[in-house]
């Protein structure tokens, strides 16, 4: 095959398992419904994620004018934060604040479908285009270009983020004291909601891509299942039992050395070999700090400090937002600790990719991220 058909930019349909040639094509909006794959196609997200904002806009503006009253939507749910809830100073205006409740489920699904198109959208009409211009043709390195390519916004922009929603908590800087005094914290200031929330789908969003196999797997697959899980547990149960101020230090914990690591593959895809051995340090750094020495840092907190929380939340009373009886500790012990040791595997292999740099001068990830691509070029030719 000629290297115009090879170096064709990738679309929507070439992020498609290779199909038998006389297996017809099966596409559409209702097929991709029925299988999930809206997950990965952006055109029929899209379709999806209009319908509730065409139902609401449809409520606010028609429904006054046919019965000259004003109901609250019911589609509202789906795209704003629910539940608000009295302010502890009394300042609702200045000081809004929510709870939790299950509408917010409602928010979560409507977002998972806007991540989805967003994630592929970068990936296949930004990142993609990208790769190709800057002299990435193999149809593997093209897809692993465009996950690292919004790997590194969407990572920089909540790193960012997570540390603009620390700096309005008592936990700033990782006074992990304050997780547990005056608990429970169930009066979310509304930027907290919706950061908890909006990464709530990002990851549940993941989670579905990689247990569907809708995307070709990787070298540690069952790593990043297991890592995706005990995430979406970590998430659940920290928002359920209102720890949400340790839950946005464990997200920045992840987060910011996340982008890091996009970016010091981003500069090993484009060869750019001092500067990847430069970037892949300051990965290192970054990640050792984050990953390791503040994880643990939390993880000391709730094995020392859990029990500065007042005695009268040490009882299991849902109905007063307080969880916290003796097991719980452990509860929220364990995830932690699974998640310490999925970053202690990640670990290994990153130090493997730091002997490699010493020995050789060469940051390359031991995982392969191009894998088949020379089978791939065979059947092409």
């Amino acid at each position: 095959m000629s290297n115009q058909r090879r170096n064709k930019p990738a679309t929507e349909s070439s992020m498609e398992p290779t199909r038998p040639a006389h297996e017809p094509s099966k596409t559409g909006f209702l097929h991709d419904l029925r299988t999930a794959r809206w997950i990965i196609h952006p055109s029929s997200s899209f379709r999806l994620l209009l319908i509730p904002i065409i139902l609401h806009l449809n409520w606010i503006y028609l429904v006054p004018l046919l019965t000259g009253s004003h109901p609250p939507s019911p589609f509202a749910p789906l795209l704003f934060i629910s539940h608000p809830t009295p302010s502890p100073t009394g300042d609702n205006i200045n000081d809004p604040r929510y709870s939790k409740g299950w509408l917010d489920l409602a928010f979560i699904s409507y977002y998972i479908i806007v991540w989805s198109f967003i994630r592929q959208s970068v990936t296949i009409h930004i990142c993609h285009p990208l790769a190709h211009r800057w002299g990435i043709h193999k149809p593997g390195k093209v897809n692993r270009f465009g996950e690292q390519g919004y790997s590194l916004l969407y990572w920089g922009a909540v790193g960012i983020w997570g540390v603009r929603v620390m700096s309005k908590l008592p936990t700033w800087w990782y006074d992990t004291s304050a997780f547990w005094i005056e608990y429970p914290h169930w009066q979310m200031i509304p930027e907290l909601k919706v950061y908890y929330l909006l990464q709530a789908a990002y990851w549940v969003q993941q989670l579905l891509v990689l247990a569907l196999r809708l995307e070709k797997p990787r070298v540690d697959y069952n790593e990043l299942v297991a890592h995706h899980i005990v995430t979406v547990w970590l998430i659940g149960w920290s928002y359920g039992i209102n720890l949400t101020m340790i839950g946005n230090a464990v997200y920045t914990s992840m987060d910011i050395p996340d982008a890091f690591f996009a970016f010091s593959k981003l500069l090993n895809y484009l060869d750019f070999k001092y500067a990847k051995n430069v970037s892949f340090l300051v990965f290192l750094c970054v990640w050792t700090y984050f990953r390791h020495y503040l994880n643990i840092v939390m993880l000391w907190s709730v094995y020392a400090e859990f029990d500065l929380m007042p005695e009268t939340s040490k009882r299991w009373a849902p109905e007063d937002g307080v969880w916290m009886v003796w097991w719980m500790k452990w509860q929220v012990f364990a995830p932690l600790v699974l998640l310490q040791a999925l970053n202690l595997f990640w670990y290994y292999l990153i130090l493997r990719v730091l002997y490699r740099t010493i020995t050789i001068g060469d940051a390359d990830d031991v995982r392969s991220d191009d894998e088949g691509d020379e089978d791939l070029s065979k059947k092409e030719n």
